[in-house]
């Protein structure tokens, strides 16, 4: 089911971009698959990136391609972060609170995936869970001041994933001791970012505050995703599938988020799900995607967040 594309029949495109000068974007992940691509792309627009990334090495190679392609003034930096680390997702918050005047867009873009053995965070989270929920919990949480100054947004990069899972929340056992599973684990942590980011676009309304929450997906989209952090079955499949149609470029998997982090002159429906909407809705135009109800549950997003509060220590402040 495919619903009706308000971009049209070619979807939403980068020739919507309006110029950025003056606008500032941070992006976790950024130094490649899609989060670098998205950064390429805000700069052809002007814009000002800062990469939140955990490896410094990879982060200054990134930053040298794109100073390369748009030449030394172009407007991007690194602050190091690891959203495996409640420390230092506090330590790279404060730097950006301390150095960075304003903030647009703070895109949600960093994952791991397909973890084949159950590992943990250094905080003792099972690491999907810990990396893609807890870890951009709080960054999201520390930096929303800033966010609201500039009535910015808050863009959540999610799965087509969060479906294939349990379609609820463990409560009872969050990092999966009795069950552990490389794919339902990672869904499990897509699902939770997504009900998380529903429920911070509800708290936002009833506090009156000026920020927009959108929630995206990449579709199935040729970055390293699986490269960088799944076993070798899951590799080996993922390459294989990059070599058919099934999968689309790691550009076009930016689209998306790009597109939530950009888009004015249509009213988008911060309660929708954008992405790809061809086959499965791994490839094809980007628009407004089918999102099934489970992700949406009140009850479970509710204790969820309590769950998350409690976890990374920290009362969210709306």
């Amino acid at each position: 089911m495919n619903m009706n594309n308000t971009f049209g029949k070619k979807g939403w495109t980068l020739e919507r971009i309006e110029s950025l000068e003056g606008k500032t974007y941070l992006i976790t992940g950024a130094n490649t698959g899609a989060g670098f691509e998205a950064a390429r792309i805000l700069l052809t627009k002007g814009a000002e990136v800062v990469m939140l990334n955990r490896n410094a090495e990879k982060s200054n190679a990134a930053i040298a391609e794109l100073k390369e392609e748009f030449g030394n003034e172009a407007k991007v930096s690194f602050i190091k972060m690891d959203l495996a680390s409640l420390d230092s997702v506090r330590s790279a918050a404060k730097e950006v609170n301390d150095t960075i005047p304003q903030i647009d867009a703070l895109i949600c873009n960093a994952a791991i995936a397909q973890v084949p053995k159950q590992k943990f965070t250094v905080d003792g989270f099972e690491s999907q869970l810990g990396v893609n929920h807890y870890g951009h919990f709080l960054l999201i949480n520390l930096l929303f001041s800033k966010i609201d100054q500039t009535k910015g947004r808050i863009v959540v990069v999610g799965s087509e994933g969060y479906k294939m899972g349990l379609k609820t929340i463990q409560f009872d056992d969050m990092n999966w001791d009795k069950n552990y599973h490389p794919n339902h684990t990672y869904c499990h942590s897509k699902l939770a970012q997504i009900m998380f980011a529903y429920e911070l676009q509800d708290r936002i309304t009833a506090a009156q505050k000026n920020v927009k929450v959108y929630v995206c997906h990449p579709g199935a989209s040729a970055t390293s995703l699986i490269e960088n952090s799944g076993g070798l079955r899951d590799r080996i499949i993922f390459g294989l599938m990059s070599l058919t149609p099934l999968v689309q470029s790691a550009e076009k998997g930016a689209y998306p988020e790009i597109m939530c982090a950009t888009e004015n002159e249509v009213n988008m429906n911060q309660k929708a799900y954008y992405g790809p909407t061809g086959r499965m809705q791994w490839t094809g135009p980007v628009g407004e995607c089918k999102l099934e109800s489970f992700a949406q549950d009140k009850t479970i997003a509710t204790k969820l967040w309590s769950v998350s509060e409690q976890a990374t220590g920290q009362t969210f402040q709306l």
